[in-house]
């Protein structure tokens, strides 16, 4: 399997990931963590445009890796983002995202935003 492959296989697995965590966010009433007005209409509203992203990105890493290499990286940053903000949320003490699916997603979004992040400097080697 080439740098390239395994690249696209990442981001997909990735954001693959990351829609299913916005799913499980549906599940834990997110929009009440952040406070959005609107509620669940508003969030939903919201994820319509970065769902949109995340499928244009994906489109743009398999046409060519080298000029997708913007939304390569800026997938792995949202996972981070991503990561973060939880986090922040459970050192809180939120009782949300703590069943073991909701905690398996945020790992698995950490573990391969690094490993995309990784992944690069082998495709800059080879």
């Amino acid at each position: 399997m080439t740098h390239t492959t395994r690249l696209h296989w990442l981001f997909l697995a990735n954001a693959t990931v990351l829609i299913t965590h916005q799913i499980d966010a549906a599940f834990w009433h997110e929009w009440e963590l952040f406070r959005l007005p609107g509620g669940n209409q508003m969030n939903l509203l919201l994820n319509i445009p970065i769902i949109a992203l995340v499928l244009y990105a994906h489109s743009r890493v398999v046409a060519n890796i080298h000029t997708g290499m913007f939304f390569y990286k800026l997938l792995a940053a949202l996972g981070f983002l991503t990561c973060a903000i939880h986090g922040g949320f459970m050192l809180t003490g939120s009782e949300s995202f703590v069943q073991p699916m909701s905690i398996a997603l945020l790992v698995a979004t950490f573990v391969l935003s690094v490993w995309q992040l990784l992944w690069i400097r082998g495709l800059r080697r080879g």
